[in-house]
């Protein structure tokens, strides 16, 4: 009669590398489990795998398999938010059953904006516009405010959480903002458009100002729909180049 060893024996079971962190909406669709070669593996073992103590999926050995890394898939149906806990056991002709350390992984599947549904090619539809002040989009960006910058405000968004890493986009230009703290979920956003990001964008009657969020485990809500600006071409001042106009004004500071 065998018996069942309930000590762990064998390696953790791992993940990809890229799922160190979580696994997110994508990487649940397809998501594989690796089991290291262990002592004394042999043709015929069966390996079995469980997702927080459920079953989830097996394999017994061929004579390739011996010495090789065994990937097993975990079905999605299993993978829910939170913590998941992920062990394997090995059953052996003539031994006793051997279990492995266990691997605990996030999961988070909400994206932030809400879910991949509302998106529409490369963007989503319920991320709000950024919101600029009104006589700034009236009337475009002047002098005044390349030398200032711009104000502007992001809306609270569909499953907004900690460590979200929010990029502002002016123009071709990007700007990283600082990571979502627990004290801002929930709240607006205040963005300050810096000269310098202004003026690399250059002048534009259309430009484009939009924003994309990426969650801590690597869900990505795509960008916001954009708010479109005047940049320059309305002020007859503004026939040189706005590096120019920049640094005079500047030049005139008291």
């Amino acid at each position: 009669m065998t018996r069942t060893s309930h000590t762990p024996e064998l390696a953790a079971p791992t993940l990809s590398p890229a799922q160190k962190t979580g696994i997110n909406l994508t990487a649940a669709a397809h998501l594989l489990v690796a089991v290291s070669p262990y002592p004394d593996m042999d043709c015929g073992d069966l390996i079995e795998l469980f997702w927080n103590k459920c079953y989830v999926a097996s394999k017994v050995l061929t004579a390739e398999d011996v010495g090789e890394s065994i990937s097993m898939r975990v079905p999605e149906s299993f993978i829910a938010n939170g913590t998941a806990r992920i062990h394997y056991r090995v059953m052996q002709v003539g031994h006793g059953a051997a279990l492995s350390a266990a691997t605990r992984v996030r999961v988070k599947l909400d994206c932030p904006g809400g879910q991949p549904a509302a998106v529409c090619g490369d963007e989503n539809q319920q991320l709000a516009p950024v919101i600029i002040p009104d006589a700034i989009r009236r009337q475009g960006v002047n002098p005044n405010q390349i030398k200032r910058g711009v104000p502007l405000t992001i809306e609270p968004y569909l499953n907004m959480a900690e460590d979200d890493a929010i990029t502002l986009r002016w123009g071709d230009v990007r700007m990283d903002l600082a990571p979502i703290t627990a004290a801002d979920i929930g709240l607006p956003i205040q963005v300050w458009v810096p000269p310098a990001v202004i003026v690399e964008a250059g002048e534009d009657m259309r430009l484009d100002v939009t924003y994309c969020i990426l969650d801590r485990v690597g869900n990505n809500s795509r960008w916001a729909p954009p708010r479109t600006l005047k940049i320059g071409c309305v002020n007859p001042y503004l026939k040189v180049p706005l590096r120019q106009t920049l640094k005079a004004a500047e030049t005139r500071k008291p």
